[in-house]
């Protein structure tokens, strides 16, 4: 296995500058251009993404993406990236990101799997320079090391692994099938189709509103890994997922007892109440969270689905009745008190017998997904490393 500098075997390329396009430039419909939030795992997310018009793109050409490129986030987050595939050509990259074009001596997706490496990953954020905000330049980036197998072994090695995150694509876009699905019911029974007789009253008709806590941070004794699950807007903000179990770190017995976090049943609404607003996310078991949530346990004629679409469709809504001078957030008394319209029984009896086999189904997908997930980050460095032997695989 040959060594190669990133620099020997690829073209690294900053994003333009700020100077060169301003954010008054952006518009309605046009080009999309990726930022440092639109870096998922393997693909881009496409939620708040900027536009830019034909004439902008024809000036600043030199940053269209092919298929093959990968991104990466040249600031904050620095080792993460994106894999340009043939539904993404065409899109262009913003200033915060690095482009990467392989050239013919290196696959493209085996050198993105190589960048997945955590090995990899802790290298680039040693390299990164800034303390408040790490960054990573063209020139950094050009001196890192790639050890290459042959072509065959690196299309081998791909495929596999590839082919684990085709699954996990594969679910995510039925998952969001199912979501617009469940939203779209939601808009015809409860809006579209409102009923005059039902009556407005607020959230805490709905359910239960709870605030959460935090252990002190001093004591060892509060926190485990494996103990009760203790949900942070972080957590949500890592995994994009509808429903959670647990966050980053779990609290004892003893450290819920020694705050103020309040044990919630599987079937509770999380809605992160500041830095930032409106994650939204189902337990799936029992959980507590810290106090950047203000969550629901629904009331039983009313369900944990009519309570999730209900502050999907009005986030918008309560993020504009947030206060602080600091930082926006969410009182538990303003979420108490946010309108809500109370819908018959039966209507949400109705909403809840459609809703239950989509959820049951969104949720076995999420599960597919974490062990897929898990399969590939651990075939990963024995792939890269020649301790699985793929020379038999035909592609």
């Amino acid at each position: 296995m040959k060594i190669y500098l990133l620099g020997n075997i690829a073209d690294v390329q900053t994003g333009p500058f700020g100077s060169q396009l301003h954010k008054e430039d952006y518009v309605e419909f046009g080009t999309p251009m990726v930022t440092v939030e639109h870096l998922g795992n393997r693909v881009f997310t496409k939620q708040n993404l900027p536009m830019i018009s034909d004439s902008d793109k024809k000036r600043l050409n030199k940053y269209v993406l092919n298929e093959g490129d990968i991104v990466f986030s040249r600031v904050g987050s620095v080792d993460r990236c994106s894999y340009v595939d043939n539904k993404h050509l065409g899109w262009m990259f913003s200033g915060r990101c690095l482009r990467i074009r392989p050239r013919n001596v290196v696959y493209p997706l085996y050198l993105y799997y190589y960048f997945c490496m955590e090995n990899t990953k802790q290298f680039i954020r040693n390299i990164a320079v800034g303390a408040t905000m790490p960054s990573i330049n063209t020139k950094l980036m050009e001196d890192l090391k790639v050890p290459l197998p042959t072509m065959e072994m690196q299309q081998k090695i791909a495929s596999i692994l590839s082919a684990l995150d085709d699954k996990i694509e594969l679910n995510n876009r039925i998952n969001e099938n199912l979501e617009l699905q469940a939203q779209a019911i939601f808009i015809d029974l409860f809006i579209t189709n409102a009923k005059p007789e039902w009556k407005m009253g607020t959230i805490s008709d709905l359910g239960n509103v709870v605030g959460g806590g935090t252990p002190s941070k001093k004591v060892e004794e509060y926190y485990t890994n494996d103990g009760i699950a203790w949900i942070t807007p972080k957590d949500l903000s890592n995994d994009k997922s509808k429903f959670i179990t647990h966050g980053e770190t779990d609290i004892t017995d003893l450290g819920l007892a020694k705050s103020s976090a309040t044990l919630m049943p599987r079937g509770s609404v999380l809605f992160s109440s500041r830095a930032p607003i409106g994650y939204i996310a189902i337990a799936d078991g029992q959980v507590s969270t810290n106090q950047g949530f203000k969550s629901i346990v629904p009331f039983d004629n009313v369900g944990t689905a009519y309570v999730y679409y209900f502050l999907k469709e009005n986030l918008s809504a309560i993020e504009n009745v947030a206060s602080g001078s600091t930082f926006k957030e969410v009182s538990g008394g303003t979420m108490k008190n946010f309108p809500a319209v109370i819908p018959d029984d039966d209507t949400l009896a109705k909403f809840k017998q459609f809703c239950s086999p989509l959820l049951e189904q969104q949720r076995a997908l999420e599960y597919e997904n974490r062990y897929l997930a898990s399969l590939r980050d651990t075939l990963l460095p024995k792939l890269m490393n020649g301790e699985i032997d793929v020379s038999e695989i035909k592609i």
